[in-house]
């Protein structure tokens, strides 16, 4: 019974560090919140008005594809923060204490998945703002922001392994944007991938961005009858689709980190 309740009573207690660091540095929140503001504005009103989405408004098609990027954004700064405590040698200090080892990466996820609310709720006024709206019922809508949630922690158990592996906020910054872009970009987040040249269209099909969006469009209902819509499976039935790769990251990535985070404190 201890070994399910310390890692989650340690876990609470780095968590709340954690959000104090936030209040502390709200710079970190800022730079998470603004550069999706900033694209919904770029999208909304500089592309939006080349870019046509048949059956529906641009700017509804638009917010779930950002609110999938601010998630993946916000998801960076566990892998970032930890690099930082590294080399800070914060983890020397953990470890002379009677905690759990797993509790600092559960602390660290479900800090950051504070700042994740935080961004989607500011991402969802912006969109307010901007045009969007909600067609669906408020059960579906809360559905949809509790998938997106859910993403963002089991993705933030992603950036957390990246993060360990490298070391160095430097590498783990180079190497997070190489990765995040073209994972966004390449995908149905910004425009329909129905558009792109065949390659880059099996490759955004089988994103799981696009599963994401796919399945935030639809609780959501900024889809349309008259927008074509992939035959794969994981668009066709992207809820389950996106469950299942939540449940995937969490079953490689929990595991891996920790063993990683074991590692790193242990030299």
């Amino acid at each position: 019974m201890n070994a399910v309740i310390m890692p989650v009573a340690d876990g609470w207690t780095i968590a709340r560090r954690n959000a104090l660091k936030i209040r502390r540095s709200p710079d970190m929140l800022g730079g998470v919140i603004m550069l999706p503001v900033v694209l919904v504005l770029l999208f909304a009103y500089v592309f939006g008005s080349a870019i046509h989405v048949p059956g529906m408004p641009y700017r509804e098609f638009l917010l779930p594809g950002i609110f999938v990027q601010a998630v993946i954004m916000s998801a960076q700064i566990t892998g970032y923060t930890l690099t930082l405590d590294l080399q800070k040698g914060i983890f020397d200090r953990f470890r002379s204490l009677p905690m759990a080892p797993s509790a600092v990466l559960i602390g660290q996820t479900v800090g950051d998945l504070l700042m994740n609310l935080a961004g989607l709720a500011v991402m969802a006024v912006m969109g307010l703002i901007v045009g969007w709206r909600v067609h669906t019922s408020p059960s579906e809508a809360v559905l949809g922001f509790g998938l997106l949630m859910l993403f963002a922690y089991a993705f933030s158990w992603v950036t957390a392994t990246v993060a360990l592996a490298l070391r160095t906020p430097e590498s783990f910054n180079n190497v997070a944007t190489m990765v995040s872009f073209p994972l966004v970009f390449v995908s149905n987040a910004f425009l329909d991938s129905s558009k792109l040249p065949a390659p880059l269209r099996a490759v955004a099909e089988w994103n799981p961005v696009s599963t994401f969006t796919q399945a935030a469009r639809e609780l959501f209902g900024n889809t349309s009858a008259a927008l074509r819509t992939s035959d794969v499976w994981p668009i066709r039935h992207a809820v389950l689709a996106s469950l299942l790769w939540i449940a995937v990251l969490l079953v490689v990535f929990v595991p891996l980190a920790t063993r990683l985070y074991r590692k790193a404190v242990s030299t």
